[in-house]
This record gives C-alpha cells, sequence and structure tokens, in this order.
C-alpha cells in the first residue's frame, strides 16, 4: 500500500494527529536537550532522560528502563555507569534474578531531578502558553488514554515481519 492511500484510508480526521503527535514529541525533545545542556547541570541530555526515568519508576532493572525508554539496554547502561559515578544512582542485586540489577536513585539525586523538572516545567509552560487549565488537564488526560492504549497494542500484538523484511 502506498503512504498515499494509507492517509486516504485513515480518514481527513486521523491524517495529521500521528504527525502532530511525532513532531510535538521530537520537538519537545530538542528543546529540552537544549535547556539541559545550557542549563549547566553537568548531565548530558541522555543522562538526563535516564535519571528522569528512574524517578518515574524507581527500584526499575535496567532492561525496563531500557524498553520504557526506547533504547538499546548497552546505551542505558553506559548513561547508568556515569550516573553512578556522579552518587545520584546506585545498583542493587535484584531478589529475584541474580543476573538483574535493580536502579535506584540516592538522595544526592533529589536537586538534580529538581533542577531537570525546573527546566521540563519552563518548556511545558512555554509550550501551553494561551491553554486554559482545563485544556491543559484534557490535552493530559487525553494523551495518557492515547498512551495507555499504544502500550497496551505494543505490549500484546509482537512485530510482524515479512519475509522481506527478516533477512
Amino acid at each position: 500500500m502506498k503512504f498515499s492511500d494509507a492517509i486516504a484510508e485513515a480518514g481527513p480526521e486521523m491524517d495529521p494527529l500521528g504527525f502532530l503527535i511525532v513532531d510535538s514529541a521530537r520537538l519537545l525533545r530538542a528543546a529540552f536537550e537544549r535547556r539541559i545542556a545550557e542549563a549547566g547541570l553537568g548531565l548530558t541530555p541522555g543522562e538526563a532522560r535516564v535519571l528522569m526515568s528512574i524517578a518515574a519508576a524507581d527500584g526499575s532493572r535496567q532492561l525496563d528502563i531500557a524498553t520504557r525508554m526506547g533504547i538499546e539496554p548497552m546505551t542505558v547502561c553506559s548513561y547508568l555507569d556515569k550516573l553512578q559515578e556522579r552518587g545520584l544512582i546506585e545498583r542493587q542485586q535484584c531478589s529475584s534474578d541474580r543476573r538483574a540489577k535493580r536502579i535506584n536513585l540516592t538522595p544526592a539525586s533529589d536537586g538534580m531531578i529538581c533542577a531537570i523538572r525546573k527546566e521540563l516545567n519552563i518548556i511545558l509552560t512555554q509550550a501551553t502558553d494561551g491553554l486554559s487549565s482545563e485544556e491543559n488537564r484534557v490535552l493530559r488526560d487525553t494523551l495518557a488514554v492515547f498512551n495507555a492504549k499504544l502500550q497496551a497494542i505494543n505490549i500484546s500484538q509482537p512485530p510482524q515481519f515479512s519475509s522481506d523484511e527478516s533477512r
């Protein structure tokens, strides 16, 4: 199926939705990376993203962090090494799997997480300037439902490859 046919099949009301969401995510990430780089926190944008992912689910395994972020476990490992060197996280043996480590925040990470959140809040405040509090709530709630449905699709349906793609 050609791209133009797929868009036509989706219907006019859905045509720009995917593009808007992907482009918004790209712009948000670029703004976040720029603010973190300019904030003088001593973290790379990647380290900041990993630290915030840990803050969202403290005690996660490295593989879970990588999966949640959509990046390779080895990439996460190098970020974790740097965060551990700075005393912001610690790795602890997983009680249910001796091969795995749980990643936990240290008290030293509190100030850094607050500083990262401050930078993110500045971006989000600028991005939602002009929206009412009700519009902000609807946007947040709608995106939460959208994300939950996409996660359910991704979890319940493993990738299907055609014979040409699997080579």
